[in-house]
């Protein structure tokens, strides 16, 4: 009788989401002053507060190339990721830093857009992308979704690596403290509005933030969207300023079960409040929109909380 109660015991928690078992889930972000790291710590208090026997932890890394790297390698659960590499990853683009496709990734959800935004000092004279020419500017960390924003954004202005005066592939806190000690002309910083880096350079040096041209952004092409940084987002920023865009994801490995994605998920979109507080950028992340424009498979347990919503592709 006692092993026949165990075995039922049993039998009820293995049909539990997450319950009763200590299920480790590895949130990869990205540098602790950008966007994804804030909201990799929200997300991680949601689903331990949401999601019985979960135990959560975040992890800082070099954001989406790394990201989607340690998600197929089996380092990580749930990772964030720009729309561009997710596609260069799945499709296995060596010089975006892929060695091989990555078929173990899949798409949770999409969320909020990355803006592209190239901010430079005052002093250094860039009004331009043109003016960057012979000019010291970070790309962000190698083979990062930041810096493969970079090359396709001056690429398509007609400017390559060479054409500068030094790149510095620096994350966005240490791009900042370069510029503070006049170091550094620029940084193009891939995230959401208001990110605390730039927020923090603004207050401590006159700024100009750089124009990306419509013109630009049609030549890079999907998924590179058109946008504008409303003024008054930056100290000293008194215009809106035309940039480029690209969609975020939240990716998960496939051999998740359906029933922790499905719950990890629904945690998730029951719980925008919480993301919005953590980051302004989360208030562009809404229900409607999950579902658009990933290059990937969705996991069965997000498209299953999706389709009881009523979200479609």
């Amino acid at each position: 009788m006692r092993k026949l109660a165990l075995a039922a015991l049993a039998a009820v928690f293995a049909l539990s989401p997450l319950a009763a078992r200590a299920d480790f889930i590895n949130i990869l972000t990205g540098g602790t002053s950008g966007v994804y790291y804030p909201l990799g710590v929200a997300i991680s208090k949601i689903v331990s507060d949401k999601v019985p026997g979960a135990r959560p932890s975040v992890q800082a890394t070099k954001a989406s190339v790394e990201n989607l790297i340690l998600i197929q390698q089996g380092k990580g659960e749930i990772g964030f990721t720009l729309a561009d590499s997710l596609a260069d990853g799945w499709a296995g683009k060596e010089d975006a830093g892929f060695k091989t496709p990555l078929k173990k990734v899949r798409a949770l959800a999409a969320i909020y857009p990355n803006y592209i935004q190239i901010v430079a000092s005052k002093d250094s004279g860039i009004k331009s992308i043109a003016d960057l020419k012979g000019k010291r500017l970070s790309v962000g960390a190698p083979k990062s979704g930041t810096e493969l924003n970079a090359r396709a954004i001056l690429n398509a202005a007609g400017l390559k690596y060479e054409d500068l005066g030094k790149v510095e592939y620096l994350p966005f806190a240490e791009s900042v403290e370069l510029m503070k000690n006049r170091q550094l002309d620029a940084t193009l910083q891939s995230a959401g509005l208001g990110v605390a880096s730039i927020k923090d350079l603004a207050t401590s040096v006159e700024i100009n933030v750089v124009e990306i041209p419509a013109s630009v952004v049609e030549k890079v092409g999907t998924p590179y969207l058109k946008a504008s940084i409303p003024a008054g987002t930056y100290t000293g920023q008194d215009k809106e300023v035309p940039t480029a865009a690209v969609p975020n994801f939240l990716v998960v490995r496939e051999d998740m079960k359906e029933g922790d994605v499905y719950a990890i998920t629904k945690a998730i979109f029951e719980s925008l409040p919480e993301l919005q507080a953590a980051h302004v950028a989360a208030k562009s992340i809404s229900l409607k929109d999950a579902m658009k424009g990933s290059p990937v498979p969705f996991h069965p347990g997000a498209e299953k909380y999706f389709k009881e919503q009523g979200v479609t592709p």
